[in-house]
């Protein structure tokens, strides 16, 4: 992580705390960034922000270090109570194993220590999620996507919410502990759920370096092949609902 980044983190964490003072638990970072598996001008840094209470004043109290942080172009932090954090385990299995595997805690105590995880709705919330992205990929396509400029932002946008669904799908597969770093979980995904991994490195690669060589035909071609591993990923979990209502 680059200084710069390293002294904008200081600086929130400091308003967070003149801000919040005693109620203020902790300040996680998590994802990609906290494992040093982001992309500079393209990953967020998100954060989670952990208090002892949160009430109105609070969310009032919050807007202004939010506000600082939000000028800078990243996402506003996640705010949860550190019971909430511990009751909502079972409600956001994808979520909370995302901030699990891949946290770096930059203030404060590990609010995770005595988390339990239930994965009892991991198979729901990871076929909603994809049939979400895909009905969302679907619907703006046909609304706006008209140009290989707008299908390639479409993409780019959409692909890191697509790849953190590998995990869980993985671990719906019967993988304890996917990888975290993207390269690694798509060629594990790629081996496991008969994926097509040349799909997602040149989607990366589009991410990552741009790829603007690509015409219209090449970028539609690929987008088909990116709805066409959502949909194998989709029917995966489908299945394993399928399964159980079965047995």
């Amino acid at each position: 992580m680059s200084a710069r980044i390293e002294n904008i983190l200081r600086a929130l964490i400091d308003d967070l705390c003149e801000t919040h003072g005693q109620n203020l638990i902790a300040v996680v970072l998590y994802g990609s960034a906290a494992v040093g598996d982001h992309i500079p001008q393209q990953s967020d840094y998100n954060l989670l922000v952990v208090l002892r209470r949160i009430t109105f004043d609070d969310l009032r109290l919050a807007q202004g270090p939010v506000r600082n942080w939000q000028r800078l172009g990243y996402s506003p932090p996640v705010y949860f109570t550190l019971d909430e954090l511990r009751e909502a385990a079972d409600v956001f299995p994808i979520e909370f194993h995302h901030m699990e595997d891949a946290r770096r805690v930059l203030y404060g105590v590990d609010p995770f220590e005595g988390v339990t995880i239930s994965d009892e709705n991991l198979r729901h919330q990871t076929e909603y999620e994809l049939r979400g992205k895909l009905l969302q990929l679907r619907r703006r396509y046909i609304s706006g996507a008209n140009s290989p400029e707008r299908l390639r932002a479409l993409m780019i946008e959409s692909l890191p919410g697509v790849i953190a669904l590998l995990a869980p799908a993985l671990m719906l597969s019967g993988e304890r502990k996917p990888p975290v770093a993207k390269r690694d979980l798509i060629a594990l995904a790629a081996e496991r759920l008969a994926l097509d991994r040349a799909v997602f490195d040149a989607l990366l690669a589009l991410r990552e370096r741009g790829a603007d060589r690509l015409d219209r035909a090449e970028v539609e071609q690929l987008f088909a092949a990116y709805l066409a591993q959502i949909e194998r990923l989709i029917d995966f979990t489908d299945r394993l609902d399928e399964s159980t209502h079965d047995g």
